[in-house]
């Protein structure tokens, strides 16, 4: 089983990602070293804001695809979070 998940920081940006393993993924994008991605490294720390469980990578990988063609900042927490209180 994979993992089509939403990070965001407290600044309100997102981060869309797939994996089998989210609690080892989170942790990978909140490292403070210089061997994780430099936009997660520069932007965290990120939380958990949004998953969706999916049966298999190539599943979970469309799904990503998909999120991030919405292409908007706004649109993602929107859709898939709805509007803030």
């Amino acid at each position: 089983m994979f993992w089509v998940c939403v990070l965001q920081n407290p600044a309100g940006k997102s981060y869309v990602g797939q994996t089998d393993n989210v609690p080892a993924r989170l942790a990978n994008h909140n490292r403070s070293d210089k061997i994780c991605g430099k936009f997660t490294r520069k932007n965290g720390p990120w939380t958990l804001a949004w998953s969706e469980l999916r049966p298999n990578r190539t599943s979970a990988m469309a799904r990503e695809r998909g999120i991030k063609r919405w292409k908007s900042a706004q649109t993602i927490p929107l859709q898939l979070l709805g509007p803030p209180y």
